[in-house]
């Protein structure tokens, strides 16, 4: 890379920004943005992404788009950006007025705005594309780019079409940026925003300043009763999620009734009344938000203490992009988990879910009865289904070949197939789709009860376990092995409040051993889950994940007695 840019960008950083020194990653990640590669970014929350685009957006010529998820993160970014002498920014969405919005898009006319915010939602509308491309974009952001890939936690179907905007866009250099991506997140960032000769820059995934915790509970009230009393407990501010918007309502009441500021965050709440939650949590005002997942994408806030889990979540990929809140400062935090094995129940029937066969021959037969592109507006007036449900079926039929869309964003079918061997194709596809999710929802188990350090399965998820060390000294599991070490049967068994058990105690991890050829990292083959990367090595087990099943745990002697696995 250029050691212009870095004088560049190092000057504009500390010029506009204030920033003395930029992280190694952070000027790697910006150099590839100047010399107008795509690239992905994958840095832990805190660790400086947003910088990744601002600081080249303000010497590349012509506007830098950013795609970001939220009103309210739109807002706090614009700000931010303002409140920096020489940064113009705006946004551009459904909560300004239509005056607002085109006094907006005179601005980029004029060139005076130098990063402009959108919702995927709004590169749905031609005349939106029409504009941004008559402004010739330098550079395309996609912010919490995990949305894109229905691996991700935060899948969003408008995500889905951000590919085709770009092409009309006369393909700007894309940028995507996300805090939690494992391997198949990552390649399915890349594949569906069609970037072109990937930079990508991984950074470690330890946060080793957040405590990891897990409390296990068979009894609900019992489980209840400890996440308020934790919850109450715990150094301020903090956040807890709950699994239904009930359930926050009924924490967050709680928690008042004990003299907390205390508030509840779900979809279904007004919109004025979850920009206030959220405004008031930023400023302080707030002691807990007790929130759905739907709470915390973007958040920049430094000094979350704790964030406490009253359900278990669907993946480590939201577990981990969750507990990132906490701790941004780098000073000590603690991320809790109240476990129950019957709260898996939902995730997995959350996981399970799929379109039938006649809702996508529905769809493929529309199409073809069309002599011609269909825009998707009247395709869900035919079919009468919701926006989320038809796209979620047009990305399985596109996979197969059956559809495809065309530059001005309308679908047609391809006819390579009648429509119920494309229906048949794509339940298929739905099928393994749904088996990598269930698999996730295993791995979240496996986390919830590993008897060896939590910290080290957690990095192994990510493909990053073997860096870590045997005990990682900040997590419940190691915490117990140290006092069974040094009190022997002085101390007696370690409690868990609210569970009335002993912590079992950790099984001793195995050495990383040389006897065996599958190292993390080591690309592998199955006889019958065919190709896999190795993940993670403990206690004489191998994590894989495998592209059409997802992760899979398997003994190494197994594998070694039966030759289960090959070197690719």
């Amino acid at each position: 890379m250029s050691t212009a840019h870095a004088k560049r960008l190092r000057k504009s950083a500390l010029d506009v920004f204030g920033w003395e020194e930029l992280r190694p990653e952070q000027l790697v990640a910006m150099e590839a943005v100047m010399e107008r590669r795509d690239t992905l970014v994958v840095m832990p929350t805190g660790a400086g992404k947003s910088a990744v685009y601002q600081v080249p957006g303000l010497l590349l010529p012509g506007p830098t788009v950013v795609v970001s998820p939220l009103v309210a993160l739109q807002r706090d970014q614009v700000r931010g950006l303002l409140s920096r002498e020489g940064a113009e920014a705006a946004a551009v969405n459904s909560s300004q007025s239509g005056s607002e919005n085109a006094a907006v898009w005179d601005r980029i006319s004029e060139g005076d705005v130098d990063f402009l915010f959108l919702a995927p939602e709004q590169l749905a509308k031609d005349e939106v594309v029409e504009q941004l491309a008559a402004a010739e974009p330098a550079l395309f952001v996609v912010d919490e780019a995990q949305c894109v890939s229905s691996w991700g936690h935060d899948f969003r179907p408008d995500y889905l079409r951000l590919g085709q905007v770009i092409d009309r866009l006369g393909r700007p250099p894309v940028l995507a940026l996300t805090a939690s991506a494992a391997a198949p997140v990552r390649a399915e960032i890349v594949s569906r925003l069609g970037m072109r000769d990937v930079h990508e820059v991984v950074t470690g995934f330890d946060r080793p300043n957040i405590h990891l915790e897990v409390v296990p509970f068979q009894d609900a009230a019992a489980k209840k009763r400890a996440v308020v009393e934790r919850a109450a407990a715990e150094p301020k501010p903090g956040l807890v999620y709950a699994g239904t918007r009930r359930e926050a309502e009924e924490y967050a009441e709680e928690l008042s009734l004990l003299g907390l500021d205390a508030a509840a965050y779900h979809a279904g709440l007004p919109a004025r009344e979850r920009g206030d939650v959220h405004d008031r949590f930023m400023a302080g005002e707030l002691d807990v938000v007790v929130a759905t997942s739907a709470f915390g994408m973007g958040i920049d806030k430094p000094d979350v203490r704790f964030v406490l889990h009253a359900s278990v979540p669907g993946s480590l990929d939201a577990y981990y992009q969750e507990i990132g809140r906490a701790g941004r400062d780098g000073e000590e935090a603690r991320a809790i988990l109240a476990y129950r094995p019957q709260d898996l129940g939902m995730q997995r029937f959350f996981a399970a879910g799929r379109p039938d066969p006649d809702t996508v021959t529905r769809v493929v037969s529309t199409l073809e009865e069309h002599d011609g592109p269909v825009p998707p507006t009247e395709l869900r007036e035919e079919t009468n289904l919701t926006a989320s449900r038809l796209t979620a079926v047009v990305n399985l039929l596109e996979q197969v070949d059956a559809v495809y869309t065309t530059e001005d964003g309308e679908l047609e079918a391809t006819g390579t197939a009648g429509p119920a061997d494309a229906a048949q194709q794509a339940i298929e596809l739905g099928d393994a789709h749904q088996q990598l999710e269930r698999s996730r929802v295993d791995m979240m188990r496996g986390y919830a009860e590993a008897t060896g350090c939590r910290r080290r399965f957690l990095l192994g998820y990510f493909g990053q376990g073997g860096e870590q060390e045997e005990s990682c000294g900040a997590c419940d599991r190691c915490e117990a092995a140290e006092l069974a070490e040094e009190g022997g049967a002085e101390g007696g068994p370690a409690v868990l409040a609210g569970t009335g058990g002993p912590i079992p105690e950790p099984a001793p991890s195995a050495p990383a051993g040389d006897e065996h050829p599958f190292p993390p990292g080591t690309l592998v083959r199955h006889e019958q889950w065919g190709q896999g990367s190795v993940m993670s090595e403990e206690n004489e087990r191998l994590t894989v994940l495998f592209e059409t099943v997802g992760y899979r745990t398997l003994s190494l002697e197994v594998i070694n007695r039966n030759h289960l696995l090959t070197v690719c």
